[in-house]
C-alpha cells in the first residue's frame, strides 16, 4: 500500500514548508506531482520554488509548460501526473479516492485552522481504512517531529 505522511503544519505557511520537503524528494531522485486546489495557491508556489536557492533550487513546471514529463515537479490544480511522479503532495485539504499508484503521499494541512485539522482526521480514517501505511509529522521549532 502506499505510504502516506500527514504533515500538520503549525509554525509556517505551505509556501514555506513545501520547498523543503520538495527538496528532499528531488535529492533522493524522485519526481514529486503538486495538486493544490485552487490557481492562487499554485501561483504562489509557482513564484517561491524559483526563488528557491536553500537548501536548493527547485526546477518545476505547470500547464502550459513545455516538455511536461520532464519536469522533476508538476504543480496542478488537477489530478494530472504528466511526469510519472511517485511522489504526491496534497494541500489545501486535496484528496484522491486512487492513492495507490503513488508511492508516497504528503498531505500537508494548516494546523492553526479548525476546519482543515477536522478535514485532515476524516481523510487519515479513510486512509486507515483503505489500509495504508500511515504517518503523522508535526512541525516544531527545528523540523519535523513523528508522532507515534
Amino acid at each position: 500500500m502506499t505510504q502516506i505522511g500527514f504533515y500538520h503544519l503549525t509554525r509556517s505557511g505551505v509556501a514555506d514548508a513545501l520547498p523543503r520537503l520538495l527538496a528532499r524528494t528531488v535529492a533522493s531522485g524522485q519526481k514529486a506531482v503538486v495538486w493544490c486546489a485552487g490557481k492562487p495557491l499554485l501561483q504562489e508556489l509557482d513564484k517561491a520554488l524559483w526563488q528557491v536557492s536553500t537548501p536548493t533550487w527547485l526546477p518545476h513546471g505547470s500547464e502550459g509548460t513545455p516538455c511536461p514529463n520532464l519536469q522533476p515537479i508538476w504543480l496542478t490544480t488537477g489530478e494530472d501526473c504528466p511526469n510519472d511522479a511517485r511522489f504526491l503532495f496534497l494541500l489545501e485539504n486535496r484528496s484522491s479516492a486512487d492513492l495507490s499508484r503513488f508511492e508516497r503521499v504528503f498531505d500537508l494541512f494548516d494546523g492553526l485552522d479548525d476546519a482543515a485539522v477536522a478535514q485532515a482526521r476524516e481523510r487519515w480514517s479513510a486512509a486507515k481504512a483503505d489500509g495504508h501505511d500511515l504517518a503523522y509529522w508535526r512541525q516544531e521549532e527545528q523540523g519535523w517531529k513523528r508522532a507515534r
